[in-house]
């Protein structure tokens, strides 16, 4: 069998998304012949629907919050690369606390966050309430505070990744689906016919665990998943919200940022009743801010997103005569660890030690 050959095939990343993109920009600024091949638009899928929001501290979760880390130092230079800065925001992540076992879990965790690189701290809760005056009478116990969390704009994070990635050389193909992948062959079923290719980088999101499967590698991602965040206007007092960080309710997952006059809403995924959801979301809103009860609710943004069953990314490289890398299951994060998930990419296909555990964002069993 003739085998696809690196000088004059290229390295094909699947998945317009800022992931994609990414992983597209960081191979061809290290040289490597890039095609990437976009189904819908670029950023049409998970990266549609996001808040807008990268931040550091994902608790629980010191392997994705070092990944976060290294992506901010990023985003922070973005200027270099994209030739035009990434809006940054500060506005802080605040995660709410209303019962004990959630405190020792926070307190057990932070030894591995700050190894991490974030910086986070435990508060009381009336400086929880300090920092977000819109809390009512619901329990508080205490709370985490990550100063480290910012509004920027993903559109612009997808055209400034787009951009480096063309100026390095890398084609980008949009409304060109990947039907189907042999690694055996280095051959792409594409919407524009067969395409060869020396390497493939799957970061399809939702639709990566079938390309996976194609290649060997098992991505527990399930059915793609749509996504839902809400747009909470004024408060019925008419009085605007104030600004207030972006603010997890860790009992509910109900998850605010202030959004012009009001807020964006978020609270995990609406599935096939999508009216109870919307219901249940405006009950929980009115039960921790009760300022806001009785105020418009409705959709800001819808997108589909992949999941991983312990909500941390699978990065990995299948071994053998055609490098197979995958980059999914962000379930929702991608835009936060986007640059460092194209340098860890890039690193597995130049077979460089990357800065970060490898093994542990690998799709082992013992993940599924």
């Amino acid at each position: 069998m003739t085998r696809p050959d690196p000088q004059a095939d290229p390295a094909v990343v699947i998945g317009g998304g800022v992931v994609g993109l990414s992983a597209a920009c960081h191979l061809a600024e290290a040289g490597v012949r890039t095609v990437l091949l976009e189904r819908d638009e670029l950023g049409s899928g998970a990266s549609r629907a996001t808040a807008d929001v990268v931040r550091t501290y994902f608790p629980g979760n010191p392997v994705s919050s070092a990944m976060a880390v290294r992506s901010l130092a990023a985003y922070r230079a973005f200027a270099d690369r994209a030739g035009a800065a990434v809006p940054l925001r500060r506005v802080g992540y605040l995660v709410l606390f209303g019962e004990r076992e959630q405190v020792a879990a926070c307190e057990a965790d932070l030894p591995a966050q700050r190894a991490a690189g974030v910086e986070v701290e435990l508060i009381g809760a009336d400086e929880a309430r300090r920092r977000n005056p819109l809390i009512g009478d619901v329990p508080l116990v205490a709370a985490a505070w990550a100063p480290d969390a910012y509004v920027t704009d993903t559109a612009a994070v997808v055209g400034g990744f787009a951009a480096a990635a063309r100026r390095a050389g890398a084609e980008l193909r949009t409304g060109c689906p990947v039907k189907a992948v042999d690694i055996e062959a280095g051959r792409l079923d594409t919407g524009d016919g067969p395409l060869a290719a020396h390497a493939v980088v799957c970061a399809a999101g939702a639709w990566s665990a079938p390309l996976a499967r194609s290649a060997g590698v098992e991505l527990p991602l399930g059915d793609p998943v749509e996504q839902e965040l809400l747009e909470c206007g004024r408060p019925p007092s008419g009085v605007p919200v104030p600004d207030v960080p972006m603010t997890l309710h860790a009992a509910s997952g109900l998850l605010v940022r202030r959004r012009g006059d009001g807020l964006l809403v978020g609270m995990g995924y609406p599935g096939a009743d999508r009216d109870g959801w919307r219901a249940r979301v405006r009950e929980r809103l009115a039960e921790v801010y009760p300022a806001l009860a009785g105020a418009e609710v409705r959709t800001a943004f819808t997108g589909v997103r992949d999941a991983s069953p312990d909500r941390t990314e699978f990065i990995g490289r299948l071994p053998g005569p055609i490098p197979f890398l995958y980059a999914a299951g962000f379930s929702g994060h991608g835009l936060c660890t986007a640059p460092a998930a194209g340098e860890l990419v890039r690193d597995l296909y130049l077979g460089r030690a990357p800065g970060v555990d490898a093994g542990r964002l690998a799709a082992t069993p013992e993940r599924a």
